[in-house]
């Protein structure tokens, strides 16, 4: 089995019903191609460094996932099927990237939006206080 990693960038606009949705489309696909699913999350929102879309935002899914070696060309053409035709409203980016068996699975995921501490007063505008 070879695994993989499967980064999604959606709309953030994304509900979270769609996520699942994609999640077990993902799933079925797998379980037909005989591979399976090893993790389904979602990283969270992030201010883009370029509008994708008209979106200055998305929110990022990170799926890994392993496939037997053989016949995963097709399996791979497949997913890519389904991010970008069958999902064309939802999800705006993806890409599959080949993992190294040899790796362990834990990474540092960046701190999104949603998490960043939020500062009362900016230096941009002026306090209420004046």
């Amino acid at each position: 089995m070879v695994r993989y990693e499967l980064l999604m960038l959606m709309v953030p606009e994304v509900t979270g019903d769609e996520a699942r949705n994609v999640e077990s489309q993902l799933q079925a696909l797998l379980n037909t191609a005989k591979g399976a699913l090893i993790s389904f999350e979602r990283w969270g929102k992030y201010y883009l460094a370029y509008p994708v879309k008209k979106n200055d935002y998305g929110i990022y899914f990170l799926a890994r996932f392993e496939l037997p070696d053989s016949d995963f060309k097709r399996s791979l053409d497949e997913i890519k099927v389904l991010t970008d035709v069958k999902f064309y409203d939802v999800i705006m980016r993806s890409m599959i990237s080949v993992l190294d068996q040899k790796q362990s699975l834990e990474y540092e995921r960046p701190i999104s939006l949603e998490e960043t501490p939020r500062r009362e007063a900016s230096f941009l505008r002026p306090s209420r206080d004046e």
